[in-house]
């Protein structure tokens, strides 16, 4: 089978998503990095009162056009709210974000006046409505604070909570399963025996994911068995399953086998470099996206395609990488008759490289930041050269 293109994989796995409908309310705090629901339309003015915006007497204008004495008549700090009303001559001591009190119309800076006892006096003049905060001059009634399928900041939590709300409608989190095949794998915190290694793997993966807000359910060390992987993997309830290893067509490749006997192959193959030997699969219950079991070819193609998959499920855009270009700052030395992904560290405009660029190496991806896109059929690429990156 020769393949489809890198384009054409995440068309066909997009195709096989349905975004994630099923809602539930948690406490606003829960929501941060939470998708939204439904659309939060503000219910009143914020803020809901005229009010001052620094520490200062509240006062009458048309009082001030010429040098003149007040009495102060009360004070009013944030929280408190003052019944009476200001007369001519007469202030208020007010502080930052207390209401403005009737018949008042500015607020003089308390540094701005000279205090006599119970009296101020006034020399400068002030414009109607000078250092005064009206009703509803952040958020109007019936503003969209948030709308629907919007990724909940911290800001957004705060607009939420001026208006009084202690509970969010979000989605559902995505149920997201990662696996690993081999029996060569172990897990770290064990005795590395003959022939065995360190399941790398399977911790980038779920790394990766909880970089992204995600609690992947981890089915460690799947056996290089068919007839048992598939059946550990068809009892999943999960929205995705993504695993590496046994992709190929070596003995122990079995996933092929495995997905005979539980689910439809979408697709075997992408034209890429590293990574090629990539399966999309489905099962009807789930969408599966199993990955070669080389390091940075798992790396690179979790990145390029379950990517935009995760943002479809969960609605989130800023899932979805972003491409920009850049000048090499280093040569790289190989030809590349297909189209070849290589990893890159992005600072301003200069893209710097690794010294290893094979598929099985994964200490050459520390301090990486992006993945260089090299065209089939490019030639060696010499620093200075510009290249199209996609940042992760």
């Amino acid at each position: 089978m020769v393949g489809v293109t890198l384009e054409r994989a995440i068309e066909l796995l997009t195709a096989h998503v349905n975004p994630i409908d099923e809602t539930e309310d948690v406490a606003l705090l829960e929501a941060v990095g939470r998708v939204a629901a439904v659309d939060y339309v503000a219910t009143f003015d914020n803020p809901p009162f005229d009010r001052s915006p620094l520490d200062g007497y509240a006062i009458r204008s048309e009082d001030t056009t010429t040098p003149t004495t007040f009495k102060v008549i009360g004070e009013e700090c944030a929280g408190d709210f003052f019944t009476g009303e200001i007369h001519s001559g007469e202030a208020l001591r007010i502080m930052t974000g207390a209401a403005m009190p009737k018949g008042s119309d500015c607020v003089i800076r308390q540094e701005d006046v000279e205090l006599d006892g119970e009296n101020i006096f006034v020399s400068q003049r002030l414009r109607h409505h000078e250092n005064y905060c009206f009703a509803g001059e952040d958020i109007k009634a019936g503003a969209l604070l948030v709308a629907k399928d919007t990724t909940l900041t911290a800001a957004h939590v705060a607009v939420l909570a001026s208006q009084g709300f202690a509970q969010v409608k979000v989605y559902r989190r995505a149920r997201i399963a990662i696996a690993s095949t081999g029996d060569e794998l172990i897990q770290p915190g064990t005795e590395l025996s003959a022939g065995k290694i360190y399941n790398s793997n399977l911790y980038l993966l779920a790394a990766r994911l909880i970089e992204m807000k995600f609690t992947p359910k981890i089915l460690y060390n799947l056996p290089d068995d068919a007839d048992a992987c598939a059946a550990r993997l068809s009892a999943l309830e999960v929205d995705l399953l993504i695993t590496t290893g046994g992709v190929s067509v070596g003995k122990k490749d079995i996933m092929h086998d495995v997905l005979k006997k539980i689910g439809e192959r979408i697709f075997w193959r992408v034209l890429i470099k590293p990574g090629a030997p990539v399966i999309g699969w489905t099962c009807g219950k789930f969408l599966g996206v199993a990955l070669s079991g080389n390091p940075f070819a798992a790396y690179a193609t979790f990145e390029l395609l379950t990517r935009p998959v995760l943002a479809k499920l969960t609605r989130r855009a800023d899932i979805l990488y972003s491409r920009g270009r850049g000048i090499l700052a280093d040569d790289f030395p190989k030809r590349s008759p297909g189209r070849r992904f290589i990893r890159a560290k992005v600072a301003g405009d200069k893209i710097f490289l690794p010294n290893r660029h094979d598929s099985g190496a994964l200490y050459s991806a520390v301090g990486c930041n992006a993945l260089v896109d090299i065209p089939a059929g490019s030639d060696k690429l010499s620093a200075g050269a510009e290249v199209e990156t996609i940042r992760l």
